[in-house]
Formats: C-alpha cells, sequence, structure tokens
C-alpha cells in the first residue's frame, strides 16, 4: 500500500513558477510516478510521469501542452517526487494529482494504482 499527499499548490500569477511535491509513504515507491490534473468541468489528463526503466536510469514524459515548461523529478530517499511548472498560463489552472504504478503505460492513467487527494493551482492576475 503507497499513500501519496501533494503539497505546494496556490495562487500564481502567470509566467510565474510553482513547484509542487508529492511524498509517498508506505512499503515501496512506484516504480512510475506520475503528474495528472484536472480543471472544473473537464477530464482528467496527464501531466507528466517519471519511470525507473532500470538501475538509476530514468525516463521523463510530458504532455505536449507542458514540454519545454514543466520538469519532473524524483528523490527516491525521500520518497517524493516533485513537479516544477515554470511559465505558467492560466489554462494551467487545475487540481494536480500525484500517481504511483508498478508497471504500465506512464502516460495512461489506468496504469496508476495509488492517487494522492490533489493540490490545487490557480493561474491569474
Amino acid at each position: 500500500q503507497v499513500q501519496l499527499v501533494e503539497s505546494g499548490g496556490g495562487l500564481v500569477q502567470p509566467g510565474g513558477s510553482l513547484r509542487i511535491s508529492c511524498a509517498a509513504s508506505g512499503r515501496t515507491f512506484g516504480t512510475t510516478m506520475g503528474w495528472f490534473r484536472q480543471a472544473p468541468g473537464k477530464e482528467r489528463e496527464f501531466v507528466a510521469a517519471i519511470s525507473r526503466i532500470g538501475g538509476s536510469t530514468y525516463n521523463a514524459y510530458y504532455a505536449d501542452s507542458v514540454k519545454g515548461r514543466f520538469t519532473i523529478s524524483r528523490d527516491n530517499a525521500k520518497m517524493t517526487v516533485f513537479l516544477q511548472m515554470n511559465s505558467l498560463k492560466p489554462e494551467d489552472t487545475a487540481d494536480y494529482y500525484c500517481a504511483a504504478a508498478n508497471n504500465g503505460l506512464a502516460t495512461n492513467g489506468g496504469t496508476y494504482e495509488y492517487w494522492g487527494q490533489g493540490t490545487q493551482v490557480t493561474v491569474s492576475s
């Protein structure tokens, strides 16, 4: 069993930056850790994921809408995954959810076994 707790959300102006975190507790830290978001009235969508592909080698995956602006990283010793968000836009406003999986396609929400409660990010002037 893995518990995930997100933090760091808040209000930021367009063009600003924010880093959100997800702390995991439990028996294991997921091989794949992902971030998804859901805006009001919209479906949940994939944002970013980071997967261990062997040893200490990881691959990162990003949605086209955030590529070049967002960076996902993980600290395995602290069982924490981060999402650094730069050049934020109003359309990035959403609840952001952390998720953990041990196998499967990183960009597919159905892959993930464990989910956090979410942290709200609002981009507005």
